[in-house]
């Protein structure tokens, strides 16, 4: 169904179901492997061992050669580092990741989970030592969570980093079946098995819910379909990975590719999940006379208000 509606990356990880994923994923590609490009990760616990972890040159290059048995393949198009390393010197992952390109074993590589400083570190050591820098990073976003745009959408508008999203709809927060006073379906999780993300405010969540429903009401569309519209609006934003159980949430999330909400749906959903500015982010308002690009990313709608 993926294939057929046009979609062209699918990301996975080695520790996903330890590396069963990635088998399924070759297998199931076969010989459309050139087809399509393939995303997958290294840096989460791999076995017990003190190597089967991290960003160490040992643990990347031997998880690589793991990765592209299991996937049936001689390269991965995206390799990106799972989460930061801060036991493994800079410098040691950025060679180890860079050999894999010249080698012809990866395409690119991305980060994921990369605070804004830990990317900003990344990239000037590869730009100081002529290493392969990060084309993208992998965290999560959405309306129901916003606090990307403080730093790390503006570090990627201003470098030029692709901003993958995963679990965009919060893990089926935002799908719409999750209303105040009413009983989810059978099945559902509650609302405190969340995790990823936390729900630290359960009626500034159910405002949002309730915005998304609206405006989806409006166009004839579902709330998740609203939800990924909105981020696939954002600055930066390149794909997002959605991860559908069913055929029928399949193609009801891909059918939000060919939705587009107007600026008075972004403003209302901007206004219902806004967060207060964090310091020293509100002073800079007090500068605005010389912002760039990138700060405009976060502060153009306080400065219009």
């Amino acid at each position: 169904m993926a294939r057929e509606a046009g979609v062209n990356l699918i990301d996975t990880a080695d520790v996903y179901s330890g590396g069963l994923s990635e088998e399924i994923l070759g297998e199931a590609l076969g010989a459309d492997r050139d087809d399509v490009l393939i995303a997958t990760k290294v840096r989460l616990p791999m076995g017990d061992g003190p190597n089967d972890a991290g960003l160490s040159r040992h643990h990347i290059m031997r998880s690589a050669e793991a990765s592209l048995r299991r996937l049936r393949t001689d390269h991965i198009d995206l390799y990106q580092v799972h989460e930061w390393d801060g036991q493994t010197p800079l410098d040691e992952t950025l060679r180890a990741l860079d050999d894999l390109v010249r080698s012809g074993k990866v395409r690119y590589v991305g980060c994921s989970n990369y605070a804004a400083w830990h990317m900003m570190k990344s990239l000037w050591t590869a730009d100081r030592h002529g290493l392969t820098p990060f084309v993208s990073n992998q965290v999560h976003y959405s309306v129901h969570m916003r606090d990307i745009e403080n730093e790390i959408v503006p570090v990627a508008v201003d470098q030029g980093v692709g901003i993958l999203v995963w679990s965009p709809i919060a893990g089926g927060l935002l799908s719409g079946k999750y209303r105040r006073g009413v009983e989810a379906p059978a099945g559902s999780r509650h609302l405190t098995d969340w995790s990823e993300p936390p729900v630290y405010d359960e009626e500034k969540l159910y405002d949002i819910i309730d915005a998304l429903v609206a405006v989806a009401e409006e166009h004839g569309v579902s709330a998740a379909q609203v939800a990924l519209a909105y981020l696939l609006a954002k600055p930066a934003v390149t794909s997002l990975v959605i991860g559908a159980r069913t055929e029928e949430q399949l193609a009801d999330n891909l059918a939000a590719a060919d939705l587009t909400l107007t600026a008075a749906d972004m403003e209302r959903l901007d206004a219902v999940s806004a967060q207060p500015l964090a310091y020293p982010f509100w002073h800079h308002l007090n500068a605005a006379d010389r912002l760039s690009p990138a700060d405009l990313t976060l502060l153009g709608r306080h400065l219009e208000e």
